[in-house]
């Protein structure tokens, strides 16, 4: 996909007005077949985590080793300069005195000063009866406020169940759950752990998590894209 013909500034409201944005069509059905398939290749993984022996839920995932996929590479620095203006807004309007880089290859630079150096991007596999625990997804000092997932199958036809679950937690009030379910080829951008939400008196900062709902049949892939480093 050719990211620069996105509408980066209705992404940028949908990011600052509900914390996602989903982007349809970014990757076609034979290449989410390709990267599903390479599930099951070993030289190209340095992790495989079983999440039910963490507690993290019941699942499969494996991080990428570097050099990364093509597609990958690709993903993280060509969506990277759309959102860093974004998640400035953000930190401005939360007086955070953080200031993130206009380039990918300058927040990996960030990354490796405090020593992360292990790349994060991740492909997830969940069969019948799998799942993912709400979470977020830091690994370090260094983390960018935002991060997305690629959907490989077919909701409906490859799987069900398996919605992708955000959750709103902010102060003195009842959590919000927002329920998802991507089509394949779909990119779903999304907060890593917060965002700014306007009140009577200015911005406060709302808390966020994501998770997976049970998968009730079939098998369901995702690709996560995350843009720091782990240290």
């Amino acid at each position: 996909m050719e990211f620069e013909k996105v509408d980066w500034n209705i992404i940028s409201v949908q990011l600052n007005e509900h914390g996602y944005a989903l982007v349809n069509n970014v990757i076609t059905a034979d290449k989410c077949d390709q990267l599903a398939k390479a599930y099951d290749q070993k030289d190209i993984y340095r992790k495989t985590i079983n999440m039910e022996r963490y507690r993290f839920g019941l699942g499969e995932y494996k991080y990428f080793n570097y050099p990364l996929p093509t597609i990958i590479e690709q993903i993280r620095h060509k969506v990277y300069p759309y959102l860093a203006p974004v998640a400035n807004g953000w930190m401005r309007v939360l007086n955070i005195n953080k200031h993130f880089p206009e380039t990918h290859e300058e927040l990996l630079s960030e990354c490796y000063v405090h020593q992360q150096t292990r790349p994060t991007p991740l492909i997830l596999r969940y069969d019948k009866g799998g799942y993912n625990t709400l979470h977020q997804d830091l690994y370090g000092d260094i983390y960018f406020p935002m991060q997305l997932v690629l959907f490989l199958d077919e909701p409906g036809k490859d799987y069900e169940g398996g919605e992708f679950v955000l959750i709103e937690q902010r102060p003195r009030a009842q959590s919000k759950a927002v329920v998802l379910k991507p089509g394949k080829g779909d990119m779903l951008i999304f907060t890593t752990n917060f965002r700014p939400v306007k009140g009577s008196k200015g911005y406060y900062r709302v808390n966020m998590k994501h998770g997976v709902s049970e998968v009730t049949s079939g098998r369901r892939h995702t690709l996560g894209i995350i843009f720091h480093d782990a240290a």
